[in-house]
């Protein structure tokens, strides 16, 4: 009988809420205690499913192929024991659709997995093209696949987005400087020879060396060599010195500079050879990481 007087009593105070009334002595009623389990756990309005169809990969995302084979076999990992991760997607009133902040592999297998909906993290607020950029590629330097002339690309994108140089696109993404600098340079070969890059039949690493050239020709030529397994990487890299000049040297080619920090000491930089300030950049973040090993290894200063 006294839960059927609460009831009415509650429905009253509705009712008249409803009408524009209230009563002003209403006492805030108490929540039953949660169990254990609910104990520090609350639900999130920003997570829940949407249909597959009602979500569109991002155009600008950096990651651009995906291979057949690796959807299939994550589309059968979901079939069989369900999504164990959610993908972030963002509202684009224009599009009238979800698009995908990051997870993209994730919703071409539950795709492929013939699932109706997908879960999702809600990207709520204000989110800069910059921001949206830096998280997308964040996720996919996570992954040990991504190709490239991608990784390049998103770190060129990055510094257009932010007038950034590669130094603070290095410390935004916790990558070292050099990693930048190298992939960056892959931008400056020509395309068949980023294509090579891309299929994986020139290495990343004699790709770099090949940037060293000013000569376009130069590079396809040294690039086809490669290709065809008639010059290692050891080669390329004598090649490309030798086609620098880098053998017959010069005392006077040579580069000398000193840079001065606000605490006082002064950093010098030499070489044997004509060097330019990308390759500048590159001795400095070298130099740069083994002062960090000495420091994490406490080596002391003699």
């Amino acid at each position: 009988m006294a839960s059927t007087r609460n009831a009415l009593e509650e429905v009253s105070l509705n009712v008249d809420e409803s009408m524009g009334l209230r009563r002003s002595e209403r006492s805030p009623q108490l929540s039953p205690v949660s169990s254990a389990k609910d104990v520090g756990r609350r639900p999130l309005r920003t997570f829940g499913s949407v249909e597959v169809d009602r979500i569109i990969p991002d155009p600008a995302q950096p990651r651009t192929e995906f291979e057949s084979d690796e959807i299939e076999r994550l589309a059968g990992s979901i079939r069989a024991h369900g999504q164990l991760h959610p993908i972030r997607v963002r509202w684009e009133e224009a599009a009238g659709r979800w698009i995908i902040v990051t997870g993209e592999r994730r919703w071409r297998a539950t795709k492929a997995a013939g699932l109706p909906v997908i879960d999702c993290f809600f990207v709520e607020g204000d989110v800069t093209e910059a921001e949206l950029r830096e998280q997308q590629l964040v996720e996919n330097l996570l992954r040990t696949d991504l190709k490239p002339l991608e990784e390049a690309k998103a770190y060129q994108s990055l510094m257009d987005l932010n007038s950034w140089n590669g130094k603070q696109v290095a410390e935004a993404l916790r990558v070292t400087t050099s990693r930048v600098s190298r992939s960056l340079a892959l931008l400056d070969l020509p395309p068949e020879v980023q294509q090579q890059v891309d299929a994986g039949t020139l290495p990343k690493s004699s790709a770099y060396e090949l940037s060293k050239l000013s000569d376009g020709k130069a590079q396809s030529e040294l690039a086809a060599k490669a290709v065809a397994g008639e010059l290692p990487h050891a080669r390329t890299v004598k090649q490309v010195n030798q086609r620098r000049g880098k053998s017959k040297r010069n005392p006077k080619d040579g580069v000398q500079l000193t840079f001065f920090a606000e605490n006082g000491m002064r950093i010098t930089v030499s070489s044997k050879s004509k060097a330019n300030y990308h390759e500048v950049e590159l001795g400095l973040a070298d130099a740069l990481e083994e002062v960090r090993h000495r420091i994490r290894n406490n080596i002391k200063l003699l």
